[in-house]
């Protein structure tokens, strides 16, 4: 008969969180671009959950910015699942010269590298272990010809493992967005990966809740669909400077899926978070 195995103790499970976090860690390293390219500032939006939104969130910041005259680039991080080529309609594969890769470019002149522009059909699984995935997203950073950049925007896969790891080590990071919905439960998860980046020294910009209501047609009533927002909450607990909540909006969907991001208007919802972004 098996004998049961006693709980761990407190000094166990101390013990096993140390040695986990430290065998997924690899020692620091920041990264330059490559001798044709300069960017000023990589801000990362990220999230600890999958499914809240953050590379519209990314493609609204990166258009926004784009339209207040600074040059503007995508770093697709999500390597395994990347969705930036579809929202600004880039289906062309990537090219190269003497110097590196060269970044495709959506309509507008925004530069974009993701693992979709890579791929002979867009549907083609990317089934990479996690090294694999880590070193394609340091070579995204350090092997394209950017050119000259204000903002790399870096959108991030879900979780705090592999990926969000590279970035904060690898890349020379300004500070993160986080993106939220208004469920207590995201909240608590967006939570982890805004502690960890406290844990590491990378500044938290701000939050922006997405999903937070949804404006009747009929009689443009809002509707807390996903119940009542909590971002400001969530962003007063986690210190969190900057504020912001997005619509459940089908123009999102439907510009997305045809490619034209670049024309949703955002009408100022996120001020505060550009803010304090240029304020980097």
């Amino acid at each position: 008969m098996a004998q049961e195995q006693a709980p761990l103790t407190e000094e166990e499970k101390a013990a096993l969180s140390a040695g986990c976090g430290h065998a997924s860690a690899p020692a620091p390293t920041t990264l330059e671009p490559n001798s044709v390219s300069s960017i000023k500032h990589v801000i990362g939006v990220v999230s600890g959950k999958g499914g809240v939104g953050k590379s519209l969130v990314t493609s609204l910041l990166a258009c926004e910015m784009h339209r207040r005259g600074y040059a503007v680039g995508i770093l697709d991080a999500d390597v395994t699942g990347p969705s930036i080529p579809k929202a600004f309609g880039i289906h062309n594969p990537l090219a190269a010269d003497e110097n590196g890769i060269l970044p495709a470019q959506s309509t507008s002149g925004i530069k974009t590298i993701s693992t979709n522009l890579l791929l002979p059909e867009e549907d083609m699984p990317v089934a990479w272990r996690g090294p694999v995935v880590s070193n394609t997203v340091r070579q995204f950073f350090n092997e394209v010809n950017w050119g000259e950049l204000d903002y790399l925007f870096v959108d991030m896969p879900p979780g705090t493992s592999d990926v969000l790891l590279t970035v904060f080590q690898s890349l020379p990071i300004d500070g993160i967005v986080t993106v939220s919905a208004p469920q207590e439960l995201v909240a608590m998860i967006v939570g982890k990966a805004v502690n960890l980046a406290k844990q590491m020294n990378v500044d938290v910009l701000g939050l922006v809740e997405n999903m937070a209501y949804f404006t009747c047609p009929d009689c443009g009533q809002k509707h807390h669909i996903f119940g009542e927002p909590e971002g400001e909450q969530v962003a007063a607990t986690y210190q969190i400077p900057a504020y912001a909540t997005l619509p459940l909006d089908p123009d999102f969907a439907r510009l997305c899926d045809a490619g034209k991001i670049e024309e949703y208007d955002v009408a100022g919802a996120l001020d505060a978070i550009i803010e304090a972004i240029e304020q980097k």
